[in-house]
């Protein structure tokens, strides 16, 4: 770990988190080890308040995504009730800080995985249900003074996660690889995309590789835990008022306003 004030980086995330001003007094200070402990360390702060966690994400997953931003390799973060929303949600633009959303799968998890050397034959085994999902993500830092290292600490720019309706998976019939979606913005269609954009093979392989990099910290996949396994696509941003729509095949649709 970086030579920090640890405690006091975790505190000023914590008041960033609470709507305090962005800790851009970091940006030159950490290393990937460290902003991870920092997002991390959130979860205990995050559950006095009554928040729980639901899960995790995967994000950079896609290579359209990483060159998007620059990026090597993906990063994990943590999901929160408090950010569940459900597929026709509506909510106000003004209350998003410069924000995008990303098409992705989020799979539920009906037995605990435990890395490292998680199998993605145990990852069949151990995935209960899919739902077509969009990430929200927030760029929080002010313009030209973040970095991967400062995003990560604050959560993978995780905002919300919004998801339609549950499919029972079936290792036999779905192979997600091959699952594809539409997106639509404001009715016009912009993109078609398919799972194997998602580690270059299926939001499976996130799933394998999530596990793996929460060993390293102490962590496992629980079962009951949601993970946003990574979108499809680039990361779309609006600068205003959106109507989103992601057709998920086979899994289904879903849709999101921000008035």
């Amino acid at each position: 770990m970086t030579d920090i004030d640890f405690d006091q980086a975790v505190e000023d995330f914590w008041q960033a988190s609470q709507g305090g001003a962005f800790p851009v007094q970091w940006q030159d200070t950490f290393d990937r080890e460290t902003a991870y402990r920092i997002c991390l360390a959130m979860i205990e702060r995050r559950s006095a308040i009554g928040d729980a966690q639901a899960g995790w994400k995967v994000g950079l997953t896609a290579k359209a995504i990483r060159e998007q931003q620059g990026a090597t390799e993906p990063v994990f973060a943590v999901l929160y009730d408090s950010g569940r929303w459900q597929s026709g949600v509506s909510h106000p633009y003004s209350d998003l800080m410069r924000p995008g959303w990303e098409n992705e799968l989020c799979l539920t998890m009906g037995v605990t995985l435990k890395g490292p050397g998680v199998t993605e034959d145990q990852v069949k085994a151990a995935v209960a249900t899919i739902a077509p999902a969009l990430e929200i993500i927030e760029q929080r830092p002010p313009p030209g003074k973040g970095s991967g290292f400062l995003s990560g600490a604050d959560n993978g720019q995780q905002r919300s996660f919004i998801v339609g309706t549950e499919t029972a998976y079936d290792a036999s019939i779905h192979d997600l690889g091959k699952a594809s979606v539409e997106v639509f913005v404001d009715g016009k269609f912009e993109e078609k995309a398919f799972g194997i954009e998602v580690m270059e093979s299926s939001p499976l392989s996130s799933i394998v590789w999530l596990t793996e990099g929460l060993s390293r910290f102490g962590h496992e996949l629980t079962a009951g835990s949601v993970v946003m396994t990574g979108s499809f696509t680039k990361q779309y941003r609006f600068e205003g008022p959106v109507e989103v729509e992601a057709r998920f095949e086979p899994f289904g649709t879903v849709t999101a306003s921000f008035t």
